[in-house]
């Protein structure tokens, strides 16, 4: 065994929910443990640190549904269990290359089109002249709206003033007396 097997596996987590909800992070370290026992074909399985706190991040009620992992197979005779991040380098590094790659490009582009857009901007120039006169139309109708709120003000003096006329007959009348 000089040479160290490495295998990459997505171990599915989800029967972890079926068991009590106080013991869940553990299930999920002992499924790991059971998969890579199957998978490697050896009894001894360590799990690096990394993916037992990947396991225990959310608390022992809610561990991932699914965990990708690296397997390997060390001299020592026992398989090796951390988290596999080769994917997302390569994705990222990838995804970095194709936006640094198009930008250039598009600045030439971008240069040419400049020319044709001043042309374009003293055209639509005169378009936003012609909204806003239909946006005169309706602000005659805010005029209005606010001229029944003086009308609400005086209300509210008139009601102190006000007595219903039954009082005001009855005053009237112990007055005339």
């Amino acid at each position: 065994m000089s040479q160290d097997v490495e295998r990459v596996y997505t171990v599915n987590l989800g029967k972890v929910l079926l068991s009590p909800d106080n013991q869940r992070a553990k299930r999920a370290v002992n499924m790991i443990k059971e998969f890579a026992r199957h998978h490697m074909k050896m009894e001894q399985v360590k799990l690096e640190e990394d993916v037992s706190h990947l396991l225990w991040s959310k608390g022992i009620k809610h561990p991932p549904r699914k965990i990708r992992v690296r397997m390997t197979k060390t001299d020592e005779g026992y398989v090796l269990v951390s988290i596999y991040e080769g994917e997302e380098e390569s994705i990222k590094e990838d995804e970095k290359k194709v936006e640094s790659e198009p930008p250039a490009e598009l600045e030439p582009k971008a240069e040419l089109e400049p020319k044709p857009e001043p042309k374009a901007e003293l055209e639509p120039k005169p378009e936003p002249k012609a909204e806003p006169e239909p946006k005169a139309e309706p602000e005659p109708k805010a005029e209005s709206e606010p001229k029944p709120e003086p009308k609400a003000e005086s209300e509210p003096k008139a009601k102190l003033d006000d007595t219903p006329e039954f009082f005001k007959n009855k005053d009237e009348e112990k007055k005339s007396k």
